[in-house]
C-alpha cells in the first residue's frame, strides 16, 4: 500500500514546517513568487487586491483546512498578483508544489477533498458576485453578513457568532462600498436588533430578518 493512501490534506501538510503570522502581517504580496503550497492550520487569511484608483476589495477569506494559491498550485507558476494577509493569529504549513501534486495524484481521498475546497470557493464567489451586482447597500450588507455567518460562524442559542473580528473597513472591503456606508447600515441593523456584538465579534441575532433584507438568500 502506498504511504500516501488514505491521508487527508491536514495530515499531509503536518509533516512540513509551520510558519506563524501576526494579525495584519502580509504572507504574499504582488510580485512575490510563492515558495510552495500554503495550508491554513489556524486562523484566517484574506486575499485582496487594489483597483487602479486605489480601491481595495477582499476577494476570498481562507479558513482552517483551506490551501492557497490555488491557480499557482496547479497551473500557473508565476508571481502572485494578489495580497494574502493574516486576519488574526495565523499558522500555516507550506509544502513544495511538486510534493503536493504528487500527493493528490496518488491519493484519491485527498483529490476529492481538494475538489470540494475549490468548488466551495467557486460557489461562494458566484454568490458574492450576485450580491454585489444587485440591490442597495442595505441588501448587500445583509447578504454579506449571511455569507460570513455561514462560512465563519458558530451557532449559539439560535444566534450566529461570526468568529472573525471584522471591522467596518473589513466589511466595506468585502462589499466594495465605503466604510461610512457600512457604519450607517450596521448601526441601523443593530438598532433593529438584527445584529449585536459580543466584544469584537458580531452576532447575527435575527437571521430571518437579515434574510428578508437580502436580495438573494
Amino acid at each position: 500500500m502506498n504511504a500516501n493512501t488514505g491521508k487527508s490534506l491536514a495530515s499531509f501538510f503536518a509533516q512540513f514546517r509551520t510558519f506563524h503570522y501576526k494579525k495584519d502581517e502580509i504572507i504574499l504580496r504582488p510580485g512575490d513568487m510563492p515558495q510552495g503550497v500554503y495550508f491554513v492550520h489556524l486562523g484566517y487569511v484574506r486575499l485582496y487586491s487594489f483597483s487602479r484608483e486605489g480601491k481595495e476589495l477582499t476577494l476570498i477569506i481562507y479558513k482552517k483546512g483551506d490551501f492557497f494559491p490555488v491557480v499557482w498550485a496547479f497551473k500557473v507558476k508565476e508571481p502572485s498578483i494578489y495580497y494574502f494577509e493574516a486576519l488574526n493569529k495565523v499558522e500555516i504549513q507550506r509544502a513544495p508544489r511538486e510534493s503536493f501534486i504528487e500527493f493528490i495524484q496518488k491519493n484519491n481521498d485527498a483529490f476529492m477533498e481538494v475538489n470540494d475546497h475549490i468548488l466551495e470557493r467557486f460557489q461562494t464567489a458566484l454568490k458574492r458576485m450576485q450580491y454585489l451586482a444587485f440591490g442597495n447597500s442595505k441588501s448587500k450588507l445583509a447578504s454579506i453578513l449571511l455569507i460570513c455567518g455561514k462560512d465563519f460562524g458558530i451557532e449559539k442559542n439560535r444566534e450566529i457568532e461570526i468568529q472573525i473580528p471584522f471591522t467596518h473597513k473589513d466589511i466595506s472591503n468585502l462589499m466594495g462600498v465605503t466604510r461610512e456606508t457600512v457604519s450607517v447600515e450596521l448601526k441601523q441593523f443593530e438598532n433593529r436588533r438584527l445584529i449585536k456584538y459580543n466584544g469584537k465579534l458580531m452576532v447575527l441575532k435575527n437571521r430571518g430578518g437579515l434574510e428578508e433584507e437580502a436580495i438573494l438568500t
